[in-house]
């Protein structure tokens, strides 16, 4: 006899699983999420960070989920989900005191529905950046504009909220390469991050920014592959035509929205349940047992907000799957995406040298310093961070959220978000991580100064930096400290990611929702939509609108 039953059963309360709990319960289903920590979220997480009165983000950071299904569909503004948009997007200050700022294309009209507007304005503020170094690159910038604007942005939405189609099927990224008029081509899928930013960019400059921002949102180094979906979200970061999204309160704040939108359609979320094994009779999975020894019933389904090796390996088990799904979930590669992360409280925020002539690079969302040294980041970036934890020359990325959201700090205080790529836990011992986070900390406050000369250690309120083994161990699914659950490039993107074919797993009534599957990592992308997609036509439930 089972302790308590549910229609579908949710193995963690992570981003994903607080996004598919709703749909199902929308759908008629009685709901139960079981999360092992004593928070929902997973990397949607905010905190007194880096202490009371401070309010930072521990593991995700920028999202833009008002452009999620799941805003409209479940009112999340209406449940407290309020995102800013500034105009500014994305900028660079180089160590020669130039520097370069993205405008966004599309801006908010309507924060309630998230619906955007092509904003010319914008894109002549951008063009006329990019001309200061390069007026090939502005020209190349209007053309993938216009690419972007009527082929690219419609078709790459469609990709990510929809399911992956089977092999040989072409998906809508792989039907713009079969369009001449797209600017894209089917060899792009075998393209490392360097041949991308070299065949598009003519300057070092865009090409600086492009090969950090396939960092910067899919953990990425020049010499991966990221394939189409990748490549397409990574240039619309360079140009900056998606708008940038503060979101007030901190990324917590999306995790508050979807719970309490769960709770009025009847979520049971159950926290300090950690899920010792997933229960199966006569080949299907029939719920799950936790490790008290409580047993769950799974009336319909069961579906994991986990990545493929816990899923399979732990919470299945090796006697349970087939050798092919064993070599597959032990070849799953964690070596991508980790960093030295956090928030730092200080007096005044940063008055960058390359101000005086681009004023706006002190008030940009996404802002980075780095040295106009294009070789190193092609050649020596990765390797050094793989040597010693940290590279020589700094690609910092931050994010002085204060201007556009003061409640997350005390009142004249301000609070910017840092980061910078390191290597995987497990090339270092705890006691040689603590002293490479506190030596991070002085050389970024060293580097700081050079591009804002008040940036120094007396700026400085408090901070608060994780490296890899903070969340790795906080974060079953990110293994060597690594936000992204697994690498991104090659073998582990698009519908190979996960378990091949996309949520539906070899074991009948088992799906995987994770950031580990089809979709990919990060806050608002498409992995639970779509695998609720997938239970909706298996059980033939309620679907939401075409996207």
């Amino acid at each position: 006899m089972s302790d308590k039953a549910y229609d579908a059963v949710i193995i963690g309360g992570g981003h994903h699983g607080t996004t598919i709990a709703p749909y199902l319960a929308k759908a008629g289903l009685k709901v139960g999420v079981f999360e092992r920590l004593d928070h929902l979220g997973g990397g949607a997480v905010t905190e007194d960070l880096p202490s009371p009165g401070f309010r930072g983000n521990f593991c995700a950071h920028f999202t833009r989920y008002y452009g999620h299904p799941a805003y409209k569909e479940f009112n999340l503004r209406e449940e407290g989900l309020e995102y800013t948009f500034p105009d500014t997007n994305e900028a660079i200050v180089f160590d020669d005191e130039t520097s370069y700022v993205a405008y966004a294309a599309f801006t908010v009209v309507d924060p309630m529905t998230g619906e955007t507007r092509f904003n010319e304005e914008n894109v002549k503020k951008t063009y006329e950046q990019i001309s200061r170094f390069s007026k090939v690159d502005a020209e190349t910038y209007l053309d993938l504009t216009e690419k972007y604007r009527t082929k690219w942005r419609p078709a790459f939405h469609k990709h990510r909220y929809s399911p992956p189609s089977p092999w040989g099927v072409p998906d809508a990224l792989e039907e713009l390469c079969l369009d001449p008029a797209s600017g894209l081509d089917i060899s792009m899928q075998y393209m490392t991050a360097k041949h991308v930013a070299r065949y598009f960019f003519e300057s070092d400059e865009l090409r600086i920014i492009t090969l950090r921002g396939f960092l910067t949102s899919w953990g990425v180094f020049p010499d991966d592959v990221p394939g189409l979906n990748i490549i397409i979200a990574t240039i619309h970061l360079t140009l900056g035509w998606e708008t940038a999204a503060i979101v007030k309160g901190g990324t917590g704040s999306i995790t508050a929205a979807l719970v309490s939108a769960g709770k009025k359609l009847g979520v049971d979320s159950q926290l300090n349940s950690e899920v010792q094994r997933v229960l199966m009779e006569n080949g299907r999975a029939s719920g799950i047992k936790l490790m008290d020894g409580t047993e769950i019933t799974a009336k319909q389904l069961v579906v994991s907000d986990n990545a493929s090796p816990q899923l399979f390996l732990r919470l299945i088990g090796e006697d349970r799957i087939s050798d092919q799904m064993k070599r597959m979930a032990r070849t799953y590669q964690f070596d991508r995406g980790e960093l030295f992360w956090g928030t730092v409280g200080v007096h005044e925020l940063p008055n960058y040298k390359a101000a005086k002539s681009n004023p706006d690079v002190n008030c940009t969302p996404r802002t980075y310093f780095a040295p106009k040294d294009l070789a190193f980041m092609e050649d020596k970036y990765m390797h050094e961070i793989f040597l010693a934890g940290m590279p020589s020359k700094m690609f910092i990325l931050t994010a002085p959220d204060s201007i556009w959201d003061p409640s997350r700090v005390p009142a004249g205080k301000h609070s910017l978000h840092v980061e910078e790529f390191t290597c995987p836990a497990r090339i270092f011992s705890r006691k040689e991580w603590k002293q490479l986070t506190e030596q991070f900390v002085d050389v970024l406050f060293e580097t700081w100064a050079e591009y804002a000369p008040n940036m120094t250690r007396d700026n400085l309120i408090v901070h608060r930096i994780t490296n890899p083994t903070d969340i790795q161990d906080t974060h079953l699914d990110m293994k060597e400290g690594g936000w992204c659950e697994g690498n991104c490039s090659g073998i582990q993107n698009g519908r190979f990611r996960g378990t091949p074919g996309g949520h539906r797993t070899p074991i009948k009534n088992l799906y995987q929702c994770s950031s580990g599957t089809y979709g990919g990592p990060g806050i608002g992308r498409g992995s639970s939509y779509n695998c609720y997609k997938a239970i909706a036509d298996d059980f033939k439930l309620w679907k939401p609108a075409s996207v």
